[in-house]
């Protein structure tokens, strides 16, 4: 991927070793990638970026981070797709889609992932919702 061409993906966790492991399979992927730790610091940088994708993880300081920073981002950028990744159907059995219109009204996201996709399935769903 040619430098000018590089998306850049936010990426948003409260898990400093998911960052580090994310940041580092998204850069070998060709992503540049703007990490913030937390709701609170990526509430900051929201107002300071536009990058091509965001992923932001569900449960963080509140149960509801990852959709709290969708609506800002989408508020922001409504031209910005957004992942929820999250670890909340394994932690806690409970399942959303964003399939059910009813979700869908609410989760200011273009898709949800549970956590612990291998690469090559992160690539096909990233390339999915940046249509590449």
């Amino acid at each position: 991927m040619d430098t000018k061409d590089k998306k850049t993906i936010f990426l948003v966790d409260d898990d400093v070793d998911y960052i580090f492991q994310m940041t580092k399979t998204l850069e070998s992927m060709g992503f540049e990638v703007i990490s913030a730790c937390g709701q609170k610091e990526a509430e900051k940088k929201i107002d300071e970026i536009k990058p091509d994708l965001a992923i932001f993880d569900l449960m963080m300081e509140n149960k509801d981070s990852g959709f709290i920073l969708s609506h800002r981002m989408k508020r922001k950028h409504p031209d910005i797709p957004i992942i929820i990744a999250t670890a909340l159907t394994a932690e806690t059995g409970m399942i959303f889609s964003l399939e059910d219109k009813d979700d869908k009204k609410w989760i200011k996201a273009d898709a949800y992932l549970e956590k612990g996709l291998r690469p090559d399935q992160l690539y096909r769903e990233i390339s999915k919702v940046l249509k590449l």
